[in-house]
């Protein structure tokens, strides 16, 4: 058998009209007050995303001076009602914009633009005294709707008792995941509730033997942050598979090479390969009228810059896809 080794390049282009308009209003340029590198915008941020927009929103301050984007971090529900009504020109949110939300665009006459910038890893965390890191898919919907009950229904190891399932918020982006694309609509066990924030989750887990969260990956993967290494350092990140019957070896964590989706084609010729099931993009939806701040920021954000900045956190950047190399087996 041949070792393979899964790389991630770059590719695509990238808004380029926006970015030229960007590039030539550098720090200092006069002109209107509100361009794509100067002025004021309200900004608001699915709050599972707070560590990578913050340092998105640190770099493009320090290019452009004159450049105030005023951004708030709330649940995934509050974001996209505050950009309907107008609050906000800019969203950053884990899904596109669905029939009832573009109707009310519509209605205002208003053409938002969504930007695919990034793919973001939900990470499923545990007490670093819970020997249970390895969990399919089928086990978590078990386990969120309270199908599974007690640790010791999946490992059959005593110890630990009831499970305790936390989420970061009420009517967050993780929650309406996990009941889209793991329990498939099913109702949440009633031993479920909601920290507040991605910190108080980490906390809770970290201090809770029986507790598992989960979170999205830019709180816990980015090496070069103090305070993602800290909350990083406090839990367990279970490995997952969607797979049936899995090997030990089935199991992955939501790293960079896993976010990347890879083809049927290539799923097929590699059978070792595959997608971390629990996937989401990351959109920017704008419904400013002309090119302004806001447009500006957007684009930064799917610039080289802005995608180095995601590739550098642990997220996968929209403008990258999986590179297969073969290489001889070693002897």
């Amino acid at each position: 058998m041949n070792k393979r080794a899964y790389l991630l390049s770059s590719s695509g282009a990238l808004l380029a009209g926006v970015l030229t308009i960007v590039a030539c209003n550098g720090p200092g340029t006069s002109g209107a007050e509100d361009t794509p590198t100067s002025g004021t915008v309200a900004v608001s941020v699915d709050e599972t995303f707070a560590p990578i927009l913050q340092a998105q929103i640190d770099t493009f301050s320090k290019l452009y001076p004159n450049a105030h984007v005023k951004m708030s971090f709330q649940p995934e529900e509050k974001v996209l009602l505050d950009l309907i009504n107008d609050k906000v020109k800019v969203a950053v949110v884990s899904r596109e914009l669905n029939a009832e939300e573009k109707a009310d665009f519509v209605k205002q006459t208003i053409v938002p633009r969504t930007t695919h910038v990034g793919t973001d890893g939900l990470a499923i965390v545990l007490n670093r005294s819970n020997p249970d890191t390895l969990l399919t898919v089928a086990q978590l919907a078990d386990i969120f709707t309270g199908k599974t009950a007690k640790w010791e229904q999946i490992s059959g190891k005593k110890g630990l008792s009831a499970i305790n399932v936390v989420f970061d918020a009420n009517r967050s982006s993780t929650a309406r995941f996990v009941r889209d694309s793991v329990t498939r609509g099913a109702a949440l066990t009633t031993r479920v509730f909601a920290a507040e924030s991605n910190p108080a989750l980490l906390d809770y887990v970290a201090t809770h033997p029986n507790a598992i969260g989960i979170v999205g990956v830019n709180w816990i993967s980015d090496q070069d942050d103090p305070a993602a290494m800290k909350f990083f350092n406090k839990v367990r990140v279970a490995r997952i598979t969607a797979r049936a019957n899995p090997k030990p070896d089935d199991y992955i964590q939501p790293y960079q090479v896993y976010l990347a989706q890879k083809t049927p084609e290539q799923l097929a010729e590699y059978p070792d390969l595959q997608n971390y099931p629990l996937r989401r993009n990351l959109y920017i939806i704008s419904r400013e009228a002309r090119v302004g701040l806001g447009t500006g920021f957007a684009s930064f954000v799917a610039s080289k810059n802005g995608q180095l900045i995601f590739q550098k956190s642990g997220l996968l950047p929209a403008q990258m896809q999986a590179r297969i190399i073969t290489t001889p087996k070693l002897h």
